[in-house]
């Protein structure tokens, strides 16, 4: 986890829990990439009040995991991510849904009845979404990043994490997969993810045998000053916001009513703003 990580990347990662997205996000931001990253999500999700706003801010992709709906919605939404000039880190969840011990018995089924391996600690992948990934930004990629999240002693939710209850230690594992070694027919892409996810299986037997990955390291604490520093600057902006909101002029509750309505709009409509900076169009429109 300590080398740098590419310009562009797309990582494959097994849903365990509700949360994975969360410890997702902290090695982001241990590497510089909070920002660049990009989640295939629910497309109920985007129906959350201030939530959805920011998620369609940061263009994540909403899918109703029905492919034929969902073809052309991530073929329009991953044709924009193509900008080499742009960083982009793509998470995917090949699994498409949280791990239960009812999924995997029907995963088991299913693999029993079409001659696949039988997995325990994940489900068998949905291989559509990360082929159309792969296809339309192998070009704009750096490499592809196989992460496998692991927990000690139980699996966390939401409010273990907002409480800071569990867990008691999160372990992730890295494998960087260049763009080369994949193959790039969708058959032997599909014959691919399935034996990656045989060794994924085969990481976390070995992980609860043992309690930990192979050739394990140790990340750093995050700067305590800067999280403190960050997390006083939200609440400070926040409080302000609310106060102009609820105590000043009324043409600032107008300008507020008016945002919260152009956001509704512009998110249920699926509107982007132009972008100014850091594209083609953008640079000629500034000249």
């Amino acid at each position: 986890m300590a080398q740098m990580v590419p310009k562009s990347i797309m990582s494959m990662e097994r849903r365990r829990t509700e949360v994975d997205w969360m410890y997702l996000w902290d090695l982001a931001l241990r590497k510089g990439y909070l920002g660049y990253i990009k989640y295939i999500l629910k497309s109920s999700l985007m129906k959350l009040p201030i939530f959805s706003w920011a998620f369609h801010i940061f263009e994540f992709i909403p899918v109703e995991r029905k492919w034929e709906i969902d073809e052309a919605i991530m073929q329009n939404k991953l044709s924009k991510f193509k900008n080499p000039r742009d960083p982009i880190w793509l998470a995917v969840f090949p699994e498409g849904t949280d791990y239960t011990e009812k999924k995997c018995i029907m995963s088991q089924e299913y693999a029993s009845e079409h001659g696949l391996p039988k997995l325990e600690h994940v489900l068998l992948p949905k291989t559509k979404g990360f082929i159309c990934c792969l296809q339309q930004l192998r070009s704009s990629l750096d490499a592809v990043y196989d992460v496998t999240i692991a927990y000690k002693h139980r699996l966390p939710d939401f409010l273990d994490n907002v409480y800071g209850v569990d867990p008691s230690e999160v372990h992730i594992h890295i494998r960087t997969v260049q763009l080369s070694d994949i193959p790039t027919s969708e058959d032997e892409i599909t014959e691919w993810m399935i034996e990656r996810f045989r060794q994924k299986d085969k990481l976390l037997s070995d992980f609860l045998a043992k309690g930990h990955f192979p050739d394990e390291g140790t990340e750093g604490d995050l700067s305590t000053p800067k999280c403190l520093a960050n997390f006083f600057t939200i609440v400070g902006l926040t409080g302000i916001c609310l106060y102009l909101t609820l105590c000043s002029s009324v043409w600032f509750k107008v300008y507020v009513v008016a945002s919260c309505a152009y956001l509704s709009f512009v998110t249920y409509y699926s509107i982007l703003p132009p972008q100014l900076v850091g594209s083609p169009e953008g640079a000629k429109k500034a000249v």
